[in-house]
């Protein structure tokens, strides 16, 4: 049933946080409960705590936390918030086209 040569592409998501605020917390939460409903097993989550390595900021220039990253597919994009607006999240991460034809 799946076609490994021309299958949906994996989505690489990274999450940054600030240890375990309930800001992160929710943004994780919802963040898995979005990519269960619209991916499918296709995704990869990688939260990156800057309270542990503040440093890693800089490589995708975070400016506010929570923010996820959506790596892969291109072109990169940024989401800063919980994600507890799920409309929003789906349109960000462009899962979702902003009018539905």
């Amino acid at each position: 049933m799946s076609d490994s040569s021309n299958g949906p592409e994996k989505w690489e998501l990274r999450l940054y946080t600030a240890g375990q605020t309930p800001k992160s917390v929710a943004a994780l939460a919802n963040l898995k409960r979005v990519c269960e409903e619209h991916l499918a097993g296709n995704y990869s989550i990688e939260v990156i705590d800057l309270m542990k390595n503040p440093r890693l900021a800089k490589e995708d220039e975070i400016i506010a936390i929570p923010t996820l990253v959506r790596k892969i597919p291109a072109p990169l994009r940024k989401i800063i918030g919980d994600l507890s607006n799920t409309e929003r999240a789906l349109v960000g991460l462009q899962l979702r086209p902003r009018t539905d034809s």
